[in-house]
């Protein structure tokens, strides 16, 4: 599916994705707080993107081991716990890699947390450090909504905002 835009947006994928990112920073200047900086980030992407039907953070538990607990999103109802190895987001924990998942039915061991998501992408989220700290997850409701345009600029985003700019 392809960016749709809304209003007097880019009607360009990566256009928008850098008018984003350009918002996301001035917005964040100065705001230390992770849990801040996640809602910020999840409420303005979703905002963004026609095709973001659910979009949020799994946080690393630092009490469980393995283990990613809901974070801030917007959407409805998500899952909340996943064990690092289940599901899309699960797999981006274990291998620390982003996935794109245009379908997700067809993902091994798939959580459904919402049945109408049809396409996902999840990207690991690290602190400055290099530890992963959350996950970026973003489902559509139509298949094969993300892409490497997508990837790209999430990994990007999300290495500035949480990373201090290691991507």
């Amino acid at each position: 599916m392809a960016y749709v835009a809304r209003d007097d947006r880019p009607a360009d994928k990566s256009a928008r994705y850098a008018e984003l990112e350009s918002e996301i920073l001035a917005v964040l200047d100065g705001e230390p707080n992770l849990t801040a900086r996640m809602a910020t980030v999840a409420s303005m992407l979703a905002d963004g993107f026609e095709d973001y039907f659910w979009t949020g953070f799994y946080v690393v538990d630092p009490a469980k081991e393995n283990e990613l607990v809901v974070g801030p999103y917007q959407g409805t109802l998500g899952c909340l716990r996943i064990p690092f190895g289940r599901g899309v987001c699960g797999a981006a924990a274990a291998t620390g890699e982003t996935q794109v998942v245009p379908d997700v039915h067809a993902f091994p061991g798939h959580i459904a947390c919402d049945s109408r998501s049809a396409s996902e992408i999840v990207v690991p989220v690290r602190d400055a450090s290099g530890a992963l700290i959350a996950v970026f997850d973003v489902d559509a409701t139509v298949p094969a909504a993300f892409d490497g345009t997508d990837q790209e600029w999430l990994e990007r985003i999300l290495g500035k905002v949480f990373a201090g700019g290691r991507a």
